[in-house]
């Protein structure tokens, strides 16, 4: 490996949602000098906290946290948006001599880095967005995203359902060109050297964390949060408010859901989402090495990023 290579070693950090990422990132880069740049699409948002169990300021004072509180709820980011301000966050903590961290579980984000996606360079379109926004509305988000399947299959297995406004752009793209979105995106040599490892626990273990984060969302005000956040005007039907969680309390809040059926709600929504995000982050893959969390230490994984010379220290 070229020295060019070893100076641009980014480390990147993936797994289901409540495996214990953020825990381990924190106390991983105050052990390798790193700085953790987020891979979440939910952390963008200011106000936005506790339903993204996005990490409290205690925790991103012990080391330098980048794309977190960094846009308003209003406002929707894009995939090449995120890509454009990661790259330039890597390039500033290489500058300072620190190790880069890409952590989340967002897999179109994380892949559109790791593997060098070029998106599709067509223009948005307001008039064809605002037909498919309407479209949406009357058929609603499953639907839609199972029109985008009838299309092009391989575009909807890189798409969350509940991703509406990327299930918007890759129709948008299609009917604008009359292409598959799935042709129209490139590859290109990643820019830097990449190191991935990925996070487990067993599925009864994993679980239950889930069912535990949900029971504490809801104890540290998940409520009144989602109520700030319609009360400054944030639509129910905004994709940011649309996330898990806070759905369901909106739902809760408008008499539609009781709290119990909310939290039961999100329970069940989270491991299905987790479920998905195994097809992003496969066992078998051989890019990513595993640590099963409920056996691993951090002292194991600091020698195997050593052994592999990850690291030099």
């Amino acid at each position: 490996m070229s020295d060019k290579a070893e100076h641009k070693r980014v480390l990147v950090i993936v797994g289901p949602t409540a495996v214990g990422k953020t825990d381990l990132a924190i106390d991983l880069a105050e052990r390798i000098d790193g700085e953790i740049i987020s891979a979440d699409s939910r952390l963008f948002y200011r106000g936005m906290d506790i339903g993204t169990a996005k990490p409290t300021k205690i925790q991103m004072g012990k080391v330098p946290h980048h794309l977190i509180d960094c846009a308003e709820p209003e406002e929707i980011w894009s995939l090449s948006v995120y890509r454009e301000k990661a790259y330039k966050c890597i390039d500033v903590i290489l500058a300072r001599n620190k190790v880069p961290m890409i952590v989340g579980g967002t897999g179109q984000y994380i892949r559109s880095i790791t593997e060098g996606w070029e998106l599709p360079k067509q223009e948005p379109n307001e008039a064809m967005r605002g037909v498919l926004e309407d479209w949406v509305k009357t058929i609603g988000p499953e639907e839609l995203h199972k029109k985008l399947q009838l299309i092009d299959s391989d575009a909807a297995k890189e798409i969350d359902w509940t991703n509406v406004r990327r299930t918007i752009r890759a129709l948008e793209v299609i009917f604008l060109t009359g292409k598959r979105f799935s042709e129209q995106r490139r590859r290109s040599d990643p820019r830097y050297d990449f190191w991935i490892f990925g996070l487990d626990r067993p599925r009864s273990e994993l679980y239950e964390r889930i069912d535990q984060r949900v029971e504490e969302m809801f104890k540290q005000g998940l409520v009144d949060e989602t109520r700030r956040l319609l009360e400054k005007g944030l639509s129910p039907e905004n994709p940011n408010l649309s996330a898990i969680g806070y759905r369901e309390t909106a739902l809760c809040l408008n008499s539609n859901l009781t709290l119990a059926e909310a939290k039961q709600e999100m329970k069940k929504k989270t491991r299905e989402f987790v479920r998905r995000q195994r097809n992003w982050f496969k066992p078998d893959d051989p890019a990513i090495h595993w640590f099963d969390m409920s056996e691993t230490t951090l002292e194991e994984i600091v020698t195997k990023l050593r052994v592999d010379r990850v690291i030099e220290k």
